[in-house]
């Protein structure tokens, strides 16, 4: 017979299921989201002149370890054939971009690690919970949990023991686990120890940003992402080009029965080292699965809609003016791209170039991570 700490415990886990919502709902993307009537403000659209295409004479060097972007043009959103495009990936719209660096693979282990020696930074995931901030996110009434859940920690997947019926049902596979950070992957127990080359994890968006401050560049927008992630492949469904069935050669992704069975093709389970697959036409690597990346975006499921509007093409566009999501009316949601080692064909298929989701910016998760790029000035 189970204790009463374990039976309270899974009894306040039964009632607070705002601690999925606060950190994981965006999983919750990866299927179609509703039409709502709502007009959001349309951004401003902008008129493409020359656009900073080569790097400018007066950069002397190419920043250790990032890539030159060669600013272009591409057509932003799914394309056509993509039999698992969803509704906020629609219509595909024009935007340019001027060029710009962007990191080569995922900040891993070891940079953040540096990063934390040298600042003393302490993550969302390792501080202690305020309920008041909380509960401002979540419907009015929700009840406060006992002090014992509410403390420091993230979700941590796991895999169940039998086939899922209703893949909407994300707390099936999701573990809100105590003391999970980007030290302690797992849980309290674990460690990066050994996985210094693979990408830290469990990181909110005010962690990456933190870290962008001190390494003095940003997070991308979600067009330079989607446009770097193409690569030369402006029309293709993936980075590498439209054939499926050589995924496990170009991404970690989950191939098999999700959540139950992983076949490990791809050769991992969990997170992979960075640079374990080819990079793409620019010299990115883990540009389709692995883990999810921030960007700077709000997002807002109109704002393709509205930059589709009108002929002109959206110069270095930086997102909505403000989030809307109605699934998740109390969030105020970031774009996440390029999906992640649970992306499978029956659940999202987030490896595609064109496939965008939304999370909290308090949200750190197992498999959320992200890159870094650097802006530059025309001569």
């Amino acid at each position: 017979m189970e204790n009463n700490n374990l039976q309270k415990l899974r009894s306040y886990r039964a009632k607070a299921t705002f601690v999925l919502l606060f950190v994981s709902v965006f999983v919750l993307g990866c299927f179609n989201i509703k039409k709502d009537k709502k007009q959001n403000e349309a951004p401003q659209k902008v008129v493409e002149d020359k656009i900073i295409v080569d790097v400018p004479n007066h950069i002397e060097s190419i920043p250790e370890g990032m890539v030159w972007i060669p600013g272009g043009s591409f057509d932003q959103g799914a394309v056509d054939v993509d039999k698992f495009a969803m509704a906020h990936e629609k219509p595909r719209h024009k935007v340019a971009v001027d060029g710009f660096f962007m990191d080569a693979h995922e900040v891993t282990n070891a940079q953040f690690s540096q990063f934390v020696e040298e600042t003393g930074y302490v993550t969302v995931a390792e501080r202690q919970i305020d309920w008041e901030e909380m509960k401002k996110q979540l419907p009015q009434g929700t009840p406060k949990p006992h002090d014992s859940i509410l403390q420091p920690g993230s979700l941590v997947f796991k895999k169940t023991k039998s086939s899922v019926p209703n893949l909407y049902d994300y707390s099936q596979w999701w573990e809100w686990k105590i003391g999970a950070n980007w030290k302690h992957p797992y849980g309290p127990n674990s460690t990066i120890e050994g996985r210094e080359n693979h990408p830290v994890v469990h990181i909110a968006l005010e962690d990456a940003q933190a870290y962008c401050k001190w390494a003095g560049k940003r997070l991308p927008t979600e067009a330079e992402w989607e446009y770097a992630a193409r690569g030369n492949n402006k029309d293709a469904q993936f980075f590498w080009g439209d054939e499926i069935g050589v995924l496990s050669n170009y991404a970690n992704t989950w191939e098999g029965e999700f959540p139950v069975n992983n076949s490990l093709n791809d050769g991992f389970e969990r997170t992979a080292p960075v640079m374990s697959y080819p990079k793409n036409g620019f010299g990115l690597y883990d540009m389709a699965g692995n883990v999810w990346e921030w960007t700077s975006d709000w997002f807002n499921i109109d704002y393709y809609k509205e930059l589709a509007n009108g002929n002109s093409v959206a110069r270095n566009p930086v997102g909505a003016s403000k989030a809307y999501n109605p699934n998740n009316p109390y969030l105020q949601e970031k774009v996440i791209k390029g999906g992640s080692f649970l992306c499978s064909a029956s659940y999202c298929a987030s490896y595609r170039i064109s496939a965008r989701m939304a999370t909290s910016p308090d949200s750190g998760m197992e498999h959320l991570g992200f890159r870094t790029v650097l802006s530059v000035k025309s001569e």
